[in-house]
């Protein structure tokens, strides 16, 4: 195929099929929490990360990451703690965390609005050897966290009381589901952008949920969407010449409203299903008015 004779698609395909998997699979714990523009505030966190790399000649991926890391500590820690006044310091720490990036990216000698530009929206022909290799390590440590913590995970987010009566230790899940959101805007930064990465860590939980009722089953349909999407964007954006971060969230959302109108005629064939198997388990339980019920006595 021609889309794989080239290096930097290679290179994009393999960071797209990273990013479809990660971003749902952190993503539905977050949605689970009511948090799901949790990604979008990181995003713009990051962004000081990437400007810091460019003035410091350093990875770009690496210091978004660890900028993103101590950003998303710092929110957690404000939802846990902050009072009336928690909302405020999120907000001026997001609005500050994309004009510390714009800032310090124009006062490097390397960095331009350009680079800025494939940050925020994503680009394949920028995605670097580097790039991948940085991608591949983090990619790992969320899944392993996803996946390897599952039960831990879901508790924490379905309900935090329960899951402190039943020691699990809270406050630690609480942060490593913060740290773990950090590391995934920062894998999918360079395919989807900073400014969309946040649509991929909902938009496929949300389409998964139309249609499932299990949270297995919702993760597993979830990360399969996150896939099909980012492949598909990304071959799009090849052909078409289009960004690839929009085309791969707009196809998200297509997926949505696909499943969204499947998910009524669904739930009526559920209903009809669970009515019939009622029925006939209401008739075999009432006896026969004809038949005898025991032995005859005199």
């Amino acid at each position: 195929m021609e889309i794989l004779e080239t290096a930097f698609m290679q290179r994009a395909l393999i960071a797209a099929v990273l990013v479809g998997i990660t971003a749902p699979a952190i993503g539905i714990y977050l949605v689970q929490r009511r948090q799901a523009l949790m990604g979008d505030g990181i995003g713009h966190i990051a962004m000081t990360g990437v400007g810091l790399g460019f003035l410091l000649n350093s990875s770009p991926v690496w210091m978004a990451t660890l900028i993103a890391i101590v950003g998303a500590v710092t929110m957690e820690l404000i939802r846990a703690y902050g009072k009336t006044r928690g909302d405020i310091a999120l907000a001026m720490l997001f609005y500050g965390g994309m004009a510390g990036g714009v800032l310090l990216i124009n006062l490097s000698d390397t960095g331009s609005n350009a680079n800025l530009s494939s940050y925020l929206f994503g680009s394949l022909s920028t995605v670097s050897d580097s790039d991948v290799t940085a991608i591949c390590l983090l990619a790992a440590f969320v899944v392993l966290v996803t996946v390897g913590l599952r039960k831990q995970l879901f508790a924490v987010s379905q309900d935090e009381e329960f899951a402190r009566v039943t020691g699990l230790p809270v406050r630690a899940l609480n942060l490593l589901i913060a740290v773990t959101a950090a590391v995934t805007v920062t894998v999918a930064m360079r395919v989807v952008g900073l400014l969309l990465v946040s649509a991929l860590m909902v938009v496929p939980v949300a389409a998964a949920q139309q249609i499932t009722r299990s949270f297995k089953v919702t993760f597993v349909l979830s990360v399969v969407i996150g896939t099909a999407v980012t492949l598909s964007g990304t071959v799009t954006s090849y052909y078409q010449d289009v960004p690839p971060g929009a085309t791969i969230v707009l196809m998200a959302i297509g997926v949505f409203v696909v499943l969204t109108a499947l998910a009524t005629p669904l739930a009526r064939r559920r209903a009809r299903t669970l009515a019939t198997a009622e029925a006939a388990t209401c008739t075999a339980e009432v006896p026969d008015p004809r038949r005898p019920t025991g032995k005859a006595t005199v």
